[in-house]
């Protein structure tokens, strides 16, 4: 049995949520809420709340215990880019590519 939780299109870079979800992967909740509440990424708080969603879902749809939940996988994909122009010198433009993220978090169960 697993409990899900999706983040979509979540405006930070899939390169930035990717060092934190290597982080907390393979760990207990207890331990995974501990790491993104100490650790100074932007990614942090958006995760925080993925991973509580994830915990309500796994105890309120699936009737899992909650003491014995880990997180068994996390992913980010990339989500839709939004293209935008930069002003530069002589008239020119640059692109400028605002990244979002798809995020996946997979709760298991401890046997």
């Amino acid at each position: 049995m697993e409990a899900k939780a999706y983040l979509r299109n979540v405006r930070i870079a899939p390169r930035k949520v990717q060092i934190v979800l290597d982080l907390i992967r393979g760990k207990d909740t207890d331990t995974a809420m501990a790491i993104l509440r100490h650790t100074p990424k932007a990614a942090c708080e958006h995760l925080e709340k993925l991973l509580k969603s994830a915990i309500a879902n796994a105890d309120h749809n699936f009737n899992m215990d909650v003491n014995n939940l880990y997180v068994a996988e996390c992913f980010v994909c990339p989500g839709p880019i939004m293209k935008r122009i930069r002003p530069r010198a002589q008239g020119r433009a640059f692109r400028v590519f605002k990244r979002t993220s798809h995020v996946t978090l997979v709760l298991k169960e401890k046997e």
